[in-house]
């Protein structure tokens, strides 16, 4: 469930709790002159409370509309990442993501971003920086389930995290984002979006998502 329907079903049960109140409340009055403070003070948190949360979800589904327009920007802007198969960028219930295969980015069991990446992410950057300039960022490092034997990272998370981070540092230290809005999270092998016993299914778990949220910096 996305965050937009959470705000709806809690504003609803919201609302549902108010008009019980009222409905309980009519017998003793019929006016809120006569509910006594407690009662008072209870309708008014909730009618505080809806209002709220009515904010928060049209502001929300505002942030999803922008997306939704943004996906065809990324769209045009990354055509020909597209056509190659190593990228994808799709809506999801937690935001816009741009996925990215492993091996555009880097070299096997390497966290150094290979210099043939950049004009990739620079053209993500670009679109970060103008079109969604105050939504939160999260890059996310994912891996296959193969073990580490040579490559000196602990395990998949670190490895992971390490990508994730070396991602944010670029389009922070040289793309110039506001690093408020970004996070980096390593998942390792533990979210995978394909079977690990085939090389095909493997190739697509080595991913970098880089998730757009509807979520803005200061809500």
């Amino acid at each position: 469930m996305d965050e937009a329907a959470r705000i709806f079903l809690r504003r609803n049960f919201l609302f549902f709790i108010l008009g019980a109140a009222l409905f309980g409340c009519s017998g003793k009055s019929g006016s809120l002159e006569a509910l006594n403070r407690q009662q008072a003070a209870t309708l008014q948190s909730l009618h505080h409370e809806i209002g709220r949360l009515n904010a928060e979800l049209e502001s929300l589904l505002q942030s999803r509309e922008e997306l939704a327009k943004t996906k065809s920007d990324l769209e045009k802007k990354l055509r020909q990442e597209l056509a190659s198969g190593n990228l994808s960028v799709s809506m999801q219930d937690r935001g816009l993501v741009v996925t990215v295969l492993d091996r555009v980015l880097f070299d096997s069991g390497k966290a150094e971003l290979k210099t043939s990446s950049l004009k990739t992410l620079d053209k993500v950057a670009e679109i970060l920086g103008q079109k969604v300039r105050k939504n939160r960022v999260y890059v996310e490092g994912h891996t296959d389930n193969e073990p580490i034997h040579r490559s000196g990272w602990r395990s998949n998370w670190e490895l992971s995290a390490a990508r994730a981070t070396e991602v944010i540092h670029y389009f922070v230290d040289v793309k110039k984002l506001d690093p408020g809005r970004l996070a980096a999270t390593g998942y390792g092998e533990f979210y995978p979006v394909a079977e690990n016993k085939t090389e095909n299914g493997r190739l697509k778990n080595r991913r970098v998502e880089i998730v757009i949220s509807p979520k803005k910096i200061g809500s």
